[in-house]
Formats: structure tokens, sequence, C-alpha cells
């Protein structure tokens, strides 16, 4: 099927998926969800072995279209909500996905772009690109992406990133465990391509198994975590300090936060 947000191509048992909004640094937008999971379907279906997943132009994701966000601002809490489970599941069929899946991260991967670069099975990186949870800048709360850092760099490292909202580089990225290699840009996607004609040679059956083995060790506790997880990305856009930070940043000027901690209204 045709794509709007990304395109796909495949060599053999190889897909490899784009994300295509570089006039947009290929922010995630609710389009681009809906497009890249069926892409993911679509690929699987068709008979994919391997995934590749990468950016068009210099960024790989800018994460959420804050264009969106403003939209959502106003909703009813019914439906932030509805939006944030869909986020939750959007995040959850990436990590869950039953292929191998590889992000070949060709630049910037910024909040909930660094969700996606970093619950792949193998994250390639080229040196020097961006990282960050950046969510607390804007009011916002990287409750989803939390789930799964927290199990891929521990507690401690996990507070610091995601409450300093602080960007660090590949290097950092990979010395944590996030990124797998670190790769030449101009190498990156041939390598993503060497690594999944490796992954080609060995049993598809023992490889999903395996997968599926590594999520169920968890599952039960992720699930229940997805939960609290999509209640407070719910409760926090009702907040004072997202609606003014949200603006501020639209804006280009420095949000005027609230003096104390806020309730979710």
């Amino acid at each position: 099927m045709s794509y709007s947000t990304l395109k796909m191509e495949h060599t053999g048992a190889i897909f490899t998926i784009i994300l295509s909004r570089p006039e947009r640094r290929n922010a995630i937008s609710r389009q681009m969800m809906d497009e890249l999971l069926t892409a993911l379907e679509e690929a699987q279906s068709a008979g994919a072995r391997v995934v590749v997943l990468t950016g068009a132009g210099k960024a790989f994701c800018a994460g959420m279209d804050l264009e969106d966000l403003r939209s959502i601002a106003t909703q009813p809490f019914e439906q932030h909500m509805e939006d944030a489970r869909r986020m939750a599941d959007f995040f959850y069929s990436i990590y869950s996905y039953p292929l191998p899946l590889i992000a070949a991260v060709n630049g910037a991967a910024i909040a909930g772009g660094t969700g996606i670069a970093t619950l792949a099975d193998f994250t390639l990186a080229i040196p020097g690109a961006q990282f960050g949870y950046t969510e607390v800048r804007i009011g916002f709360l990287p409750a989803v992406v939390s789930i799964f850092l927290r199990r891929q760099v521990g507690d401690k490292r996990a507070r610091d990133l995601l409450l300093s909202a602080r960007i660090f580089h590949t290097e950092e990225a990979h010395a944590m465990g996030l990124v797998t290699r670190i790769v030449p840009a101009e190498i990156l996607l041939a390598h993503a391509r060497e690594l999944a004609e490796s992954l080609v040679a060995w049993s598809p059956t023992s490889m999903a198994n395996s997968k599926r083995l590594l999520r169920q060790f968890q599952e039960p506790e992720i699930r229940r975590e997805l939960d609290m997880a999509v209640t407070e990305s719910a409760a926090i856009r009702e907040t004072a300090d997202f609606r003014e930070g949200l603006s501020a940043f639209l804006e280009k000027r420095t949000p005027q936060w609230s003096k104390s901690v806020s309730g979710h209204k």
C-alpha cells in the first residue's frame, strides 16, 4: 500500500522502512503512528525476515509533532486517556514486534524518537547523533518510554535522563547500552543491511521464539506499568504546566511554570 509519512523498500526478505517527514524532522504524527504499525504488519505479511527502520534527511525522529500536541491540549480527560492508550499501544507494538528490528539512527532521535530507536532489537547510530528524553522541558511526561528505559539502564540513570531532560550523544548512549553499535554515517545503511543479512541466515522460528520468551519474562509487569503510564500521561495533559510549557515552546518563549506542584487540573 502507499504511505504519506514513510516509505518502504525491500530486497529479498529484508524490508526497510524510512520515516519520511524530513521537513518536520520526521516528527511523530498520529498518521505516522498508524502508518508505521501498518507497515510493520505489511512487512511481516509479505514475508520479511528482518526490518530496518531509519529516517529521511538529517534526523531519525524528532519526537511527537508538537502541532499534534497543541491540537489535543483542550480535549476532555476521556480523550486524553484514549490518546495516551494509543501511544502506549504504539510503543508496545514496536517492543513486541516478532521479527528482528534494526534501528539505523541517521541523526537526532529526541523524546519519542529516542523511544523508537532504543526499543529496536539492534540500535545502530552514527557518531554524535543526539538523543534525549526532553518531555519535562514542555511540561509533559515521558510515561511510556520510562517503563522500558528503566529496564535498559537502571533506575539511577533513568532518573538522570528523564529529570534532567539533557541531550546526550551516541557515544554516551552506547556506553549505557542504549546503542548497540556506533557506525560511520557513510556506511550506516550498508552496515544495517549486512547485519540484517546475517540474521536472515538463522532460524526465523528460533529468533521469534527467543523474542517472545524475553518479552514473556516481564510481560505481566510491563502491562501493569503501561496502564499506570496511560493514566499519568493523560493526567499531565490536564495540568497548567503542560498547557504553559507547550504554548511557550510553540511561541519560542521562556515558560512561566506554576510555583508549586499542581494537581491534574
